[in-house]
């Protein structure tokens, strides 16, 4: 069974309210009066599975509060906009994501005595959302479908939120140059960069290397998938230097 990006339950992540009901007023559909933590955590899953199901652009907040059986009102006050919702969403499960990071992190420089292998920093780096967001389509949950969307349509408050969240990601840099003292930072930056970007890649476009592949490439053996973008990192990070064929900058005048 695939792992998820992120745990499924939304009411375990999803910090209580203030206390706001959304109540039923002349002239409007009636809906189901809920107490505040469940109005939102309601308005919050409804909009996750539809999200998940039709992308971010397709769904209108209209189609959300009809799926969560509330009204309007609910979604501005614990909200504010469509944007916000999206942002709440993409956060709740991101510190999910990255605390599985972590947690292997961890794990990995214990078994090492404080000093983590390349190799399994690095897995410990992709693998949690490789697990969570490739293999049999029929394993992903709500929550794997939802961070495959956020991958595939980086709509700009996810955006936002991906340049602004990198706390983790030093912790990462930090491990590697413990395992690494002979790299400086750049050539760490740019290894930790490029393995994040052949998970991301791979989750974007799994389809088209299926069938690019005719089906050779089996995206369903998700642990050998992460075995090889991790080797592919790992040869990046730990081989010879590769001299540059760029063009050198300018020479300041």
């Amino acid at each position: 069974m695939v792992r998820n990006c992120a745990p499924e339950n939304l009411e375990e992540i999803v910090a209580r309210d203030s206390g706001f009901d959304a109540s039923h007023r002349p002239g409007m559909t009636k809906v189901r009066v809920m107490p505040s933590d469940q109005t939102r955590t309601a308005i919050l899953a409804a909009a996750e599975r539809l999200y998940a199901e039709r992308g971010f652009g397709d769904v209108t907040l209209r189609d959300i509060v009809a799926e969560a059986n509330v009204n309007l009102a609910a979604v501005n006050y614990h909200f504010g906009s469509k944007d916000e919702l999206i942002a709440e969403l993409f956060v709740t499960r991101s510190l999910a994501l990255n605390r599985e990071r972590l947690r292997e992190l961890r794990a990995a420089e214990e078994r090492g005595g404080g000093r983590a292998q390349v190799a399994d920093i690095l897995r410990a780096l992709v693998g949690p959302s490789l697990r969570g967001c490739i293999g049999p389509e029929r394993d992903r949950s709500t929550a794997a479908r939802f961070m495959i969307r956020a991958s595939i349509e980086s709509v700009p408050p996810i955006r936002r939120i991906r340049n602004r969240e990198i706390d983790h990601l030093r912790k990462f840099v930090v491990a590697l140059r413990r395992a690494l003292p002979d790299r400086n930072d750049v050539e760490l930056y740019w290894g930790l960069h490029f393995a994040l970007a052949m998970a991301q890649q791979t989750v974007r476009d799994s389809e088209r290397l299926t069938k690019l592949s005719e089906g050779k490439c089996d995206l369903d053996d998700v642990e050998g998938v992460i075995a090889r973008v991790v080797d592919v990192a790992v040869m990046a990070l730990t081989a010879g230097r590769v001299e540059s064929k760029a063009a050198p900058r300018a020479m300041a005048r």
